[in-house]
């Protein structure tokens, strides 16, 4: 444990704690009873606390209420809209070849529903950013849909999406947004004029497991629906809604909104981290010259391994990640990583990396705390190399 006595949670891109807003709106909503597609007055109040949390989410994205369509979390929303088979109005729009970034999330990276000859991962740079050329010789080639994750959630590196929605613009191509990992983050409202569909989810700003969206930029071009049956979610998505879970999303999302104006304070929090691990090797930090999330940090060395890290913190009281949570647990090395490497990074993909992710609930006692074992860690490894070291 940690000298406080208690555990510090350094793992908030894996999944973010409760928020106080979206726990009470939770409990409020299991004493609606009805269905919100009933008639009668209990169906019509969850109908109404319905449409508010939907309004809550559109907020979030200053998109229109009728644009959110609510999930089971964000990788069903990206199995939604990874389809060849979209509408536009009345008529079938057909967007035959999907290309994605080499360092997604698993739920873009591997395609939905499209299948595997009509899918291409698209290279990235040293620091995660997509590569421009290549990505405009696939554009070139006729109509598609290009999906990424606009924030890395091992690495925090942010890609230029409006470099990258001028390219698709200009080549007619299709363009879905993974902001999952920016929302609380970064302001997110910016983004839907520049896509066609962004995904968010429910537990990664402080709402419940089990809930997501993606929200449409019109609501004439929808993707196929991915489950079907009911008239739920305007036909994009069947099924009654878990009306708990929606409703602690929509608490979460319009708490998250609000908790932008301090998000200063996490790249303060991250800023500082950085010049004290940096000082350890100047190489350990991966994306110092890049862009990244305000509050999430990779570590990387040849001299370690982050699993071995990841325990060593674990026993004293500290939760970070050895990589995504999706993939934890995979034999091999990170997909984000050997992209990194094949885009000019001087790493070594087999070691694994440190990623540690906060939020505003983190103190600066609790970064100090995870530098001090981190240290600690670090000059047992030195030792190791050579007994006089250290």
């Amino acid at each position: 444990m940690t000298a406080s006595g208690r555990r510090i949670y350094l793992d908030y891109n894996a999944s973010a704690p409760l928020l106080p807003e979206a726990r009470d709106a939770f409990v409020r909503a299991l004493d609606l009873v009805g269905n919100p597609s009933s008639v009668h007055s209990e169906g019509r109040a969850a109908r109404a606390a319905l449409a508010r949390a939907r309004a809550q989410v559109a907020g979030l994205a200053a998109a229109s209420p009728e644009q959110v369509v609510f999930t089971s979390g964000a990788s069903e929303a990206a199995s939604t809209c990874l389809t060849p088979d979209w509408r536009s109005g009345g008529e079938t729009a057909r967007l035959g070849r999907l290309a994605v970034l080499d360092t997604d999330h698993p739920c873009i990276r591997e395609g939905g529903r499209y299948p595997a000859a009509a899918i291409t991962r698209l290279g990235v740079d040293r620091n995660g950013v997509v590569d421009f050329e290549t990505l405009t010789t696939w554009a070139e080639a006729g109509p598609g849909l290009l999906a990424m994750s606009v924030a890395n959630s091992e690495t925090g590196a942010l890609q230029p999406v409006e470099a990258i929605s001028a390219i698709c613009r200009d080549h007619g191509i299709r363009l879905l947004l993974d902001v999952v990992q920016m929302v609380g983050r970064l302001p997110i409202d910016s983004l839907l004029p520049l896509c066609d569909a962004i995904i968010l989810s429910g537990h990664k700003i402080g709402a419940s497991k089990g809930v997501g969206a993606f929200v449409l930029r019109e609501e004439q071009f929808r993707p196929d629906p991915l489950i079907t049956g009911g008239a739920q979610e305007t036909r994009q998505r069947a099924g009654t809604e878990a009306l708990p879970l929606v409703i602690a999303f929509g608490a979460a999302a319009e708490a998250a909104g609000r908790r932008l104006v301090r998000s200063g304070e996490l790249r303060e929090k991250r800023q500082r981290l950085v010049e004290r691990l940096s000082r350890l090797d100047a190489s350990l930090v991966l994306g110092q010259d890049h862009t990244t999330l305000p509050q999430t940090v990779a570590l990387h060395h040849p001299r370690f391994r982050a699993e071995t890290v990841q325990i060593a913190l674990d026993l004293q009281g500290i939760a970070v990640s050895a990589g995504s949570a999706c993939s934890s647990g995979k034999l091999g090395a990170s997909h984000v990583l050997l992209a990194l490497r094949n885009g000019g990074a001087a790493i070594e993909p087999e070691a694994g990396a440190i990623r540690v992710s906060f939020g505003l609930e983190t103190t600066a006692s609790d970064l100090d705390a995870f530098a001090e074992a981190f240290e600690r860690i670090w000059m047992k490894s030195l030792e190791k190399e050579d007994p006089r070291a250290a």
